[in-house]
């Protein structure tokens, strides 16, 4: 059986600690007749916790191990000894995931930004020691109360990968290579279908750390809106996109007609969401360092209504207006073009003053200070100006001689 390396939902059994009890125990002391009651009170159970981490991209560690139990308090001893809090249990999970509970299918959490935490089993309260239960007509009392139970409970989690922006497209289109081109990302790519069998993130930044997160998803087959191979897997990561980028195949690899396959796509994403559907979107017009593509770009532009951003993905093509003859194309041309559109849909802030509450003051409105004199009050703490040469070093067994 082949290991699975991604997956995407999973039910797992949570539980969290059981209170400690509390003790009834008397102080046993010498020449002290009646002690008195001196039951500790026990811990608090542990907690199950998610947090959202973007070190992990997959519920894979929940499939193979899909029990979270966190540890119980321990009961309450003699003395007042007090019992110790059960350990919390955090579970890191991916930014994007969807807490359900299966026997009652309401979401308890959308886990989205890291960091974010969700106590999704509490841990029992501690049960008091009989100390707490004397009184004056009571002075040696054996009452205590137990640990609460623990809190346990069947989660179903689905992750909805979380990106700006979407590729969506048939197989083979080039959607793992225009994101290899785009970003650090290290997809799989290959000449046959279905090479990208799951979702992949990759950041896209801009000169001025702004950045724009992509997703690449597997690729999308007619019928996809009604479960067609996997194609409900796939739609679902593209839920949490704010852009749409259709990346169409304009060389017709296989005898496909780029503009029937953006028609087919447009229709399966409409059927699936009709809210999504409606978002911003951006046509791409891949492969066109090909004959056929540059054949087929006029007809798609004329079947359809929509002015692609015609582009290519072969490092090696340097001006793609210049080698593929789009001179007289008016729709925009080049990778760089397709940055520019989609910063400007994303809107993405800037990081390089992310930190600061006031940007700086432009260059030419700062104060000059060229040949302002250092004040003598300073020049007296100035010792890195003095330039003593480096004291001999005597060797160690042979005392200070030179």
């Amino acid at each position: 059986m082949k290991n699975k390396t991604f997956i995407d939902q999973v039910d797992v059994l949570v539980r969290s600690g059981k209170g400690g009890d509390g003790a009834a125990t008397f102080r046993r002391e010498a020449l002290v007749a009646f002690g008195g009651p001196d039951g500790g009170d026990g811990g608090r159970g542990g907690d199950v916790v998610l947090r959202a981490s973007t070190h992990v991209n997959s519920l894979l560690s929940l499939y193979y191990d899909p029990k979270l139990f966190a540890e119980p308090g321990v009961p309450g001893s003699g003395a007042r000894c007090y019992g110790r809090r059960g350990k919390d249990l955090v579970v890191d999970v991916p930014c994007g995931t969807l807490v359900t509970d299966c026997a009652t299918g309401m979401v308890i959490a959308d886990i989205t930004t890291p960091g974010q935490t969700v106590v999704v089993a509490k841990g029992g309260a501690g049960g008091f020691g009989n100390v707490h239960f004397k009184s004056s007509v009571n002075q040696a009392p054996t009452e205590h109360t137990l640990g609460g139970e623990a809190e346990e409970r069947r989660l179903h989690l689905e992750l909805k990968t979380i990106a700006d922006a979407g590729l969506l497209g048939f197989p083979n289109a080039g959607k793992s290579s225009l994101l290899t081109r785009l970003s650090s990302a290290t997809p799989k790519i290959a000449s046959y279908p279905f090479t990208t069998l799951n979702p992949i993130v990759g950041t896209i930044e801009y000169a001025d750390f702004a950045q724009i997160r992509m997703a690449d998803v597997p690729g999308i087959i007619e019928g996809a809106s009604r479960g067609v191979g996997l194609g409900l897997a796939f739609l679902k990561h593209l839920e949490r996109a704010r852009v749409l980028v259709y990346v169409i195949d304009m060389a017709g690899t296989d005898n496909r007609r780029p503009w029937e396959d953006y028609a087919t796509l447009a229709k399966e994403i409409a059927d699936y969401n009709a809210d999504l559907a409606a978002r911003p979107a951006l046509v791409l017009a891949n492969k066109m360092d090909k004959a056929a593509g540059r054949r087929n770009l006029k007809r798609f532009v004329k079947e359809t209504g929509v002015t692609p951003i015609a582009l290519s993905c072969e490092p090696t093509l340097k001006d793609l207006r210049e080698y593929a003859d789009l001179k007289d194309y008016a729709g925009p041309v080049g990778l760089d073009a397709f940055k520019d559109a989609l910063r400007k849909i994303v809107n993405p802030k800037p990081r390089a003053h992310q930190h600061l509450e006031t940007p700086p003051p432009p260059l030419h409105e700062m104060p000059d200070t060229t040949g302002d004199e250092i004040p003598a009050e300073a020049l007296k703490f100035a010792t890195f100006l003095k330039l003593d040469p480096p004291k001999k070093k005597s060797h160690p067994s042979r005392g200070n001689i030179h």
